[in-house]
């Protein structure tokens, strides 16, 4: 797909793209009420919604809520099954392969032949690589605090509008986007937040590969995202030269958290936050046992000094 997404809507508009939607959003879900009931009627269904998004006459339904508790209390809102049918069909005919080409290469989570496992054996490699060149290294290890309450739907939608310029595929953005009308949060439980948040924190990414030059740099999205692999001179260099306790203009910047004191890193345009408890500069040790690397945290932990521009030991 070219650099901008243009006139693009209606030649992927088909019956057989929507159904190629169902058959996939269903996939796992058979045996659900939902799904039994649109596969009864489903070739009728499809039809409906194919002329509903043609005629631009398609309109985002609400949303249920509930609430799981493994790994932790998450709020989370379903969708319509028709619905979830259009968001795969914007994913995977429009956001996947504009968007996804442009992510950096360890960007592990929601995409295709990455995830958990692949992450986990890059940092476990990354690991191994810098005890070989520095001997005694540091990570700085980082975490977005509850990250999807806090995406901003406007700069994302900002952000999708310098890749799409198809009008079509804007209007049907928005309808999904602000189907509940806020402007901050978006839906644990769409298939297009996964994208959405990806796209979102790769500026971030971008940031910080090519603004910040860190080259050991890993982002697992939400709960373990971003991990750097850096020399303690590095994680210093950014506390005093990207983290600004307010002094400075905070227009188009991201602000963080460290403990009570509200800290500002600069980027485009993004207010986030980052988890107080994981996010610390900590000193790993690489041993060998039983023929297997294994991966033990060192008693000794550092955190950035809430008022000066420093790496302390607080072991």
């Amino acid at each position: 797909m070219p650099k901008t997404i243009r006139n693009k809507y209606y030649k992927k508009l088909s019956y057989e793209k929507l159904m190629e939607a169902h058959i996939k959003s269903r996939k796992g879900k058979s045996i659900r009420k939902e799904t039994i009931l649109f596969n009864l009627k489903q070739e009728e269904y499809i039809m409906w919604l194919y002329e509903q998004l043609k005629n631009k006459t398609y309109k985002h339904g609400g949303y249920t809520e509930f609430y799981v508790t493994e790994p932790k209390l998450r709020k989370i809102e379903k969708s319509r099954y028709i619905d979830r049918i259009v968001h795969r069909w914007v994913v995977d005919n429009f956001l996947e392969p504009a968007f996804v080409p442009q992510f950096i290469p360890t960007s592990y989570a929601c995409l295709k032949e990455k995830g958990m496992h692949r992450a986990a054996l890059y940092v476990q490699s990354t690991m191994k690589h810098c005890k070989r060149i520095w001997g005694e290294y540091y990570i700085l290890k980082m975490d977005v605090a509850k990250y999807f309450d806090n995406i901003n739907k406007n700069i994302l939608l900002e952000i999708l509008k310098r890749k799409i310029k198809d009008k079509e595929l804007l209007w049907l953005i928005n309808q999904i986007l602000f189907a509940q009308k806020r402007e901050k949060g978006l839906e644990i439980g769409n298939y297009t937040s996964q994208m959405f948040a990806n796209i979102y924190l790769n500026e971030v990414d971008q940031f910080i590969k090519h603004k910040l030059r860190i080259k050991y740099y890993c982002r697992y999205l939400d709960d373990s995202a971003p991990r750097t692999y850096i020399q303690v001179a590095w994680a210093t260099w950014i506390y005093n030269n990207c983290i600004d306790d307010g002094s400075r203009s905070t227009e188009n910047a991201i602000q963080v958290e460290f403990s009570n004191h509200s800290k500002v890193l600069y980027s485009k345009g993004m207010v986030l936050s980052v988890g107080e408890k994981a996010t610390q500069v900590v000193r790993w040790v690489l041993r060998r046992w039983m023929s297997k690397w294994t991966t033990y945290e060192s008693i000794e932990k550092y955190r950035f000094h809430q008022n000066q521009g420093v790496v302390v030991n607080l072991g």
